[in-house]
């Protein structure tokens, strides 16, 4: 079985209880997938199955090598763009064939996920933007406001260890936020609605597992 789906970021809203109480939302798009190929412990080492992203609209350019990796199915399954891999749980017992649908409604109300995505892109950034340094003191005269410090020793080892945080590219990271609760399902629409925030901006991509108690 799969415990998981391919979805795309939609955009953050509110959902309010009965008694008032406000719960921001992220609205994910999760499926409709397909199972594009399946991968088993003889042939590959490892139980696993490939979805694919079935979307409003199919992609104009396929390139030859994906055609021939779509018709492998033998389902006439028609080319994605999004093609991401799932590991399976050997113990399940449930078969997962090559051209079966993977839908949002395998999600409830409260079940815990774990979501996976790219966060955004900020560029060069600072050390304080990018690592939450303190920097120096503000006062007149300081000379050291917004400076990393020591990056390293003089005397010994005399160099800059390896990993020091320093100014550089942040963010467009792979992300990965845990233990998220969903509030509403509407398999209707194919939309997953869960509490908090999900790393990417609108239009991303994610992962989206479920969590098993």
């Amino acid at each position: 079985m799969v415990n998981g789906i391919i979805g795309r970021k939609i955009g953050m809203t509110q959902v309010f209880d009965e008694d008032g109480t406000v719960t921001p939302v992220t609205v994910i798009k999760a499926g409709p997938c397909v199972v594009v190929q399946k991968k088993t412990v003889n042939s590959d080492g490892y139980e696993a199955v490939q979805l694919g992203f079935v979307e409003d609209r199919p992609p104009k350019k396929v390139t030859k090598p994906m055609k021939g990796h779509f018709q492998k199915t033998g389902q006439g399954a028609a080319p994605t763009r999004v093609l991401k891999e799932f590991r399976l749980d050997v113990l399940d017992g449930e078969a997962t064939n090559v051209g079966d649908k993977v839908l949002v409604d395998q999600f409830s109300a409260n079940d815990t996920v774990t979501v996976v995505g790219t966060s955004k892109g900020r560029g060069f950034a600072g050390f304080m933007k990018r690592h939450g340094f303190a920097g120096g003191r503000a006062s007149h005269g300081s000379m050291f406001h917004r400076a990393p410090g020591s990056i390293g020793q003089s005397a010994y080892p005399s160099r800059v260890i390896k990993g020091t945080k320093m100014a550089g590219h942040m963010g467009d990271a792979r992300v990965t936020v845990k233990n998220l609760k969903v509030v509403q399902v509407d398999s209707e629409q194919n939309l997953l609605l869960v509490h908090g925030a999900v790393p990417g901006p609108n239009g991303a991509v994610v992962l989206i597992n479920k969590v098993k108690r």
